[in-house]
């Protein structure tokens, strides 16, 4: 499945790879990668597969999991579609608490106790996921994993869950989808060097104008 989900990615440009000239990312990092999975929902058949390969995800690593809880926004689509397919509860967490009504941060029911899976579309740093399984604990939930279509595998990424005490699972990942990516054609081969460079220290600027 890792190959596979990167092969749809990469064909309906949800992630693009462009080294040659770096994106910016919000934090300052430079970075040869964009990522957006939520364009995947606009491909029917390529969503079916990315949601079956979800489902199959939760059910080997998290069999017990009794509640699916997307992140907000970009993991609600995802979390629905393999709730609705698992014939589970689902809702989602909001990164802070509504300013009216019930001031919800949970959409949704959860109960103290109940083990919860969170979706969420792309593993970056964890720390938007963070904000979701403290709110989860908070309301008594036992977040059991954290499933996600997408990682970078970054090194903050590994440290971060770790702390969190959550275990994480993707249906993909960077290693693998750019080894798809050569291989297929997206990129050249000689460019792999400062894509791996890049995810060693992303905060490093010297991949960029390495050859």
């Amino acid at each position: 499945m890792e190959k596979k989900a990167a092969e749809i990615l990469l064909n309906v440009k949800a992630v693009f790879l462009r080294p040659e000239e770096p994106f910016v990312w919000a934090s300052g990092i430079k970075s040869p990668i964009y990522c957006d999975n939520r364009l995947v929902l606009s491909y029917p058949e390529e969503r079916s597969a990315i949601r079956d390969g979800m489902v199959a995800l939760i059910k080997k690593e998290y069999p017990d999991a009794e509640v699916i809880m997307g992140t907000a926004t970009a993991g609600i689509p995802m979390a629905a579609l393999a709730a609705d397919s698992m014939n589970l509860p689902m809702g989602y967490v909001r990164s802070d608490a509504k300013k009216h009504g019930k001031q919800n941060q949970i959409e949704g029911k959860v109960l103290p106790g109940q083990k919860v899976v969170i979706v969420e579309d792309l593993i970056s740093t964890g720390g938007s996921v963070k904000t979701v399984v403290d709110a989860l604990r908070g309301a008594g939930a036992d977040v059991i994993g954290v499933a996600a279509i997408f990682t970078y595998g970054l090194p903050d990424s590994e440290k971060n869950f770790a702390e969190m005490g959550v275990d994480f699972r993707t249906l993909s990942n960077y290693d693998v989808l750019i080894g798809v990516a050569a291989e297929k054609g997206y990129i050249k081969e000689e460019v792999l060097g400062k894509l791996r460079r890049w995810k060693a220290d992303p905060k490093d600027e010297a991949w960029i104008n390495e050859k």
